[in-house]
């Protein structure tokens, strides 16, 4: 959910390290931007390929996935279905090659994420929890040949900017994510929609000012007489796409918790159509 902010928080990325390939899902749409990024990372050719987020559960994505192999493993940044759609199908198609995600219900064949971080098959891979977008989001930073880049999930999104999507996301959780990644100056980032960010740091940057922004805007709604959720997305976000306005809830709801005020309203859950 982008919000007020439609474009690029930073300045594109230009070519990216040798050893990264974009496959991008044919799931278009207002939250998942041009389709849910599938980030191929291999150290060499022949050695064994990583995959970062299969996607949704389309027959030609995975075809593309599969063509690409040797693969050796299959990492998830979160556990959003047009992220995760294909892991079992996944799994199977390439033999068994485990995936695995922060959260056990989200990894097939192998062991769930922890800090012990996970064999690259020659790349340096790094697992940086980054809770907030949801509870279970984590990013990977992933170094080879001297170049760097950071995988963001929907943590940080190549454009607009991403939903806190509460209850299961959590405001607190991820302005102190946004500052972790604030740190990593200079280092591309590869979200899981939209185009690659030349500047993980400056993007996180850029997300938490209008996280703050919004938290002012959102303080201004409730002085002004908004008591629901519903009624602070009516005042705030009033020049987005009412269709969009479910997603903004989400958000609102976050930030509502986070100020301590109650939204006065039924939690939608996270399995809006």
């Amino acid at each position: 959910m982008g919000g007020h902010v439609t474009g690029a928080v930073t300045a594109l990325a230009g070519e990216l390290p040798e050893w990264v390939t974009l496959l991008r899902a044919p799931n278009p749409g207002p939250m998942t931007l041009d389709g849910t990024n599938t980030w191929l990372l291999r150290a060499a050719p022949g050695e064994p390929a990583l995959v970062v987020d299969p996607g949704p559960a389309d027959e030609g994505h995975l075809a593309a996935i599969a063509e690409r192999g040797p693969i050796g493993l299959v990492l998830i940044t979160h556990g959003h279905p047009d992220h995760t759609e294909a892991s079992r199908h996944l799994h199977e198609l390439l033999g068994g090659v485990p995936v695995r995600a922060a959260d056990p219900a989200h990894s097939v064949g192998g062991p769930p994420l922890d800090d012990a971080g996970v064999d690259g098959h020659g790349l340096r891979i790094r697992v940086v929890p980054t809770p907030g977008h949801t509870a279970d989001s984590v990013c990977f930073l992933v170094e080879h040949g001297g170049r760097r880049a950071v995988l963001t999930g929907d943590t940080i999104l190549g454009r607009g900017t991403t939903v806190v999507a509460h209850p299961d996301g959590h405001l607190g959780d991820y302005l102190s994510s946004l500052e972790l990644l604030s740190t990593y100056r200079g280092i591309p980032a590869l979200p899981g929609h939209g185009p690659a960010l030349a500047d993980c740091g400056a993007a996180a940057d850029f997300y938490l000012a209008h996280r703050r922004a919004r938290l002012d805007q959102v303080r201004a709604a409730l002085d002004a007489g908004a008591r629901t959720a519903a009624e602070v997305v009516a005042k705030v976000y009033a020049d987005v796409d009412r269709s969009l306005w479910w997603a903004a809830e989400w958000s609102v709801r976050a930030q509502l918790e986070y100020l301590g005020r109650e939204s006065g309203d039924d939690d939608a859950g996270l399995d809006r159509p």
